[in-house]
């Protein structure tokens, strides 16, 4: 039970509505306008500034933009699972793509390429740079991205991995799938950069026993500073 101690505010009343769910709930109009503009990966913010812009008194927020989205990949997924519409995805535009499962139906391990990117890789094999990103989904997997670089410095993602670990089980399998993309021997890797992780050192001297192994001196001199910065203030 609530008791009333004092029926008189000690605020003034707000003089915009900005925030509050009801006010902010959109219009059939513009859920249709969202769905189109995340068709064409739109972001959010810019989603938000054109319904401001086409309502100047709207006062929908950042999260119901989130919300809409949400919806309409949820609509377009249907029944399915989440692992059940990407695998239709990579199906439906072609990708490369290999997986692997335990206990017969969950997926541990995911590799996918472009075949656009297979194209550039078997062009231009020189260097190559493998880093791994971590705690940036949903699921907390590690997402394992393969980076080329062309003669003329720029750079293009061959390649990418969900892995359920970090063990080198999983990281060997990642660059044997990364190893497939190649069509011939003569066109494999000669130098690779990597940072310190020893799991991806290991898994490279044993899938690409031939090729230079080097570290990215971007995290060597991340290291030194963080080590020196002690004792050099």
């Amino acid at each position: 039970m609530v008791k009333l101690m004092c029926g008189i505010h000690n605020h003034e009343l707000a003089k915009s509505l900005v925030g509050h769910p009801y006010v902010g709930r959109l219009t059939k109009i513009e859920k249709t306008l969202i769905a189109d503009m995340t068709k064409s990966m739109v972001k959010p913010r810019n989603i938000l500034l054109t319904l401001k812009e086409y309502n100047a008194n709207s006062c929908s927020t950042i999260k119901q933009i989130y919300n809409a989205r949400s919806a309409y990949h949820s609509s377009i997924r249907g029944s399915d699972t989440e692992m059940q519409h990407l695998m239709k995805l990579l199906e439906w535009d072609q990708y490369i793509h290999w997986h692997r499962l335990i206990d017969e139906d969950v997926v541990c391990d995911i590799f996918w390429c472009h075949p656009d990117a297979v194209k550039l890789v078997n062009a231009y094999n020189l260097v190559f740079l493998i880093d791994s990103t971590y705690k940036t989904n949903r699921y907390r997997l590690s997402l394992l991205d393969f980076v080329r670089v062309t003669p003329t410095g720029m750079t293009f993602s061959v390649g990418f991995a969900y892995l359920k670990g970090e063990r080198l089980n999983n990281v060997v399998w990642a660059l044997e799938r990364f190893r497939g993309a190649f069509l011939r021997r003569d066109v494999l890797p000669r130098v690779i950069v990597i940072d310190r992780d020893l799991a991806l050192m290991n898994a490279v001297k044993i899938v690409f026993p031939e090729c230079t192994n080097l570290f990215c001196s971007f995290h060597i001199n991340k290291n030194v500073k963080a080590k020196c910065k002690s004792l050099i203030g």
